[in-house]
């Protein structure tokens, strides 16, 4: 059974939400009204997950999510409205500890309940298997990035580092938990980290920029959201517009990326398969190096696999800091993934594999 506990100020919304969760036979559903009262509630009834609205009185969203993460540690899931607030609220959610988040309905919400109830539902599966990792790995973060931690889970690889010569490209794929794993892969690399990247990260497009500019200010390296067709320039990272698909094409020879609109054969937006399989036709694969990390589902599997058979390499986020070891583990699951790394060592190893940084 997943217990599930609905945390919102709106008597309106935990009607809707309670119908919508009471459909299912294996959810079992309470409410609170504000962050007090969801405290006490966790206590007693030991959610499996949360549903947490930002804006509530006496104690906001986030204050409660930063108390439920030190004091009863549970999977949360965020409840955002669609407005550029909401995105930064989200993403300083996320790195708190929520596993994920889900959008209101745009307008009034019970008109849109139809459409949004089976989307409320699936985050509610996904999140109820999903690991508490997003706590501990804020610590990892800052450990490693001052030095003073070593990893502790060792990699394992198929084939024996050997870095490669000429121009290339960084191709990462991540759905849920991505916003705290792309974190901590691009925040040790260096500025002048020698090929640009390009992130396919399931996301709203209200989100995508958000989350661009949060990593900018975090890291070295230049992050952009893709807005037009843009030249792909070294020491820079290319987050893929939400809602459409980041691709690969080349113009006057050179390398470019664009948003595409979203493609029939494509669940997932930004498609990590339809950005590495665009690559594939303008680089050679020697000169690709594939990322896929926590996410639920198989997008960036089959195409990475490929990606690997052609001779390019490839990198799973181990099971130990997967948030959901879907994406990842199914490219393990089919032999594609040349090391499994926990998501600390990733950028250690991109730095290997690629040729030595060059001055930003």
């Amino acid at each position: 059974m997943i217990r599930v506990l609905v945390v919102d100020d709106s008597a309106l919304v935990r009607k809707l939400f309670g119908r919508v969760l009471g459909n299912e036979k294996d959810i079992e559903v309470r409410f609170a009204r504000n962050g007090i009262e969801a405290l006490q509630q966790i206590e007693d009834f030991k959610p499996t997950v949360v549903t947490l609205d930002v804006q509530m009185p006496e104690m906001d969203g986030l204050e409660c999510l930063d108390r439920i993460m030190v004091e009863n540690p549970c999977r949360v899931v965020m409840v955002s409205s669609r407005t550029a607030d909401g995105a930064d609220e989200t993403l300083r959610a996320l790195r708190l500890g929520a596993v994920d988040f889900v959008l209101k309905p745009a307008g009034a919400v019970s008109l849109g309940i139809e459409e949004f109830a089976p989307q409320l539902v699936e985050k509610i599966r996904i999140a109820a298997t999903a690991k508490l990792k997003a706590s501990s790995r804020l610590r990892e973060r800052v450990l490693h990035r001052t030095g003073r931690r070593r990893a502790q889970v060792a990699a394992r690889g198929r084939r024996e580092t050997a870095r490669a010569a000429g121009d290339g490209l960084v191709l990462v794929g991540t759905s849920t938990g991505g916003p705290s794993a792309l974190e901590a892969l691009l925040a040790p690399l260096p500025a002048g980290f020698p090929w640009p990247i390009l992130v396919a990260q399931h996301m709203p497009a209200s989100f995508t920029g958000a989350l661009a500019k949060r990593l900018d200010e975090l890291c070295a390296v230049h992050v952009v959201e893709v807005l037009r067709p843009t030249a792909l320039e070294a020491g820079n990272v290319y987050i893929g517009r939400g809602d459409a698909d980041l691709i690969v094409t080349r113009r006057s020879g050179r390398l470019m990326a664009m948003n595409a609109p979203a493609e029939a054969g494509y669940p997932w937006h930004p498609s990590t398969n339809r950005l590495v399989s665009s690559a594939l036709r303008h680089v050679a694969p020697t000169q690709l190096i594939g990322v896929l990390m926590t996410g639920m589902g198989n997008d960036g599997a089959a195409e990475m696999t490929r990606l690997q058979q052609r001779g390019g390499m490839t990198i799973a986020e181990s099971e130990d800091t997967a948030v959901v070891w879907g994406m990842p583990g199914e490219l393990v699951a089919a032999g594609g993934a040349d090391w499994t790394e926990p998501v600390h060592n990733i950028a250690a190893r991109l730095q290997e594999l690629t040729p030595s940084a060059v001055d930003p």
